[in-house]
């Protein structure tokens, strides 16, 4: 476990502060090099689980989101809804009852 401010490395990638969103938190790694997940799908320990997706801008400002429930499969698709907006530059991930960082959805 590792501390890690999921929104600093984007807006120094895309030359913007983070402002007020540059939160700190805990995150779980690896031990070994990895290639994530198979695909463009969700890993399934994810899947059908409570998570709050959170939009961001090109400004690195939050955008809006939505509350994914247990009894939906739509991960992906709404995570990708959200992209089809040009004014989203990506979407976190987080656990509803901490607002934990799982991880994030770019273009």
């Amino acid at each position: 476990m590792v501390s890690y401010a999921p929104l600093r490395r984007w807006a120094r990638e895309h030359d913007v502060d983070p402002g007020p969103y540059d939160e700190v938190g805990p995150v779980f790694i690896h031990a070994e090099p990895c290639a994530g997940p198979d695909g463009g799908r969700w890993p399934e320990e994810i899947r059908c689980t409570r998570r709050v997706l959170r939009a961001y801008g090109h400004d690195g400002r939050i955008l809006g989101g939505c509350l994914l429930g247990r009894k939906t499969g739509l991960s992906e698709r709404t995570a990708g809804d959200l992209l089809l907006d040009p004014a989203v530059a990506l979407v976190h991930v987080r656990a509803v009852e901490y607002g934990c960082f799982l991880f994030e959805v770019r273009r």
